[in-house]
């Protein structure tokens, strides 16, 4: 089982649609991943495989954390395109 983080700066708003989404996805497609959900400050801290965020905090994660499998979206509810970049998440951790 995978666990991705859902971050973005507040925690409240945009990125708690993206984990509600990103459940539904998880759920109807059966994937091998758990979703954790937090403001920035949980980024630091966090020892899972991936971090899920909005396109321009994404950018900025990258610069601080480039040793962290960072994905930036831009449309959080976006079902289709959520499901495209969990599946490339997916790929590039079993390629390792």
């Amino acid at each position: 089982m995978y666990r991705i983080l859902v971050a973005c700066r507040a925690g409240v708003g945009s990125s708690l649609i993206l984990k509600i989404k990103m459940n539904q996805v998880i759920e109807e497609n059966n994937l091998p991943i758990v979703i954790e959900h937090s403001n920035l400050d949980g980024v630091p801290g966090f020892n899972g495989d991936a971090i899920f965020t909005l396109s321009d905090v994404a950018q900025e994660l990258k610069e601080s954390y480039p040793d962290r499998y960072i994905v930036g979206i831009k449309n959080i509810i976006d079902k289709a395109d959520l499901l495209a970049k969990m599946r490339q998440f997916l790929a590039d951790k079993e390629q390792k």
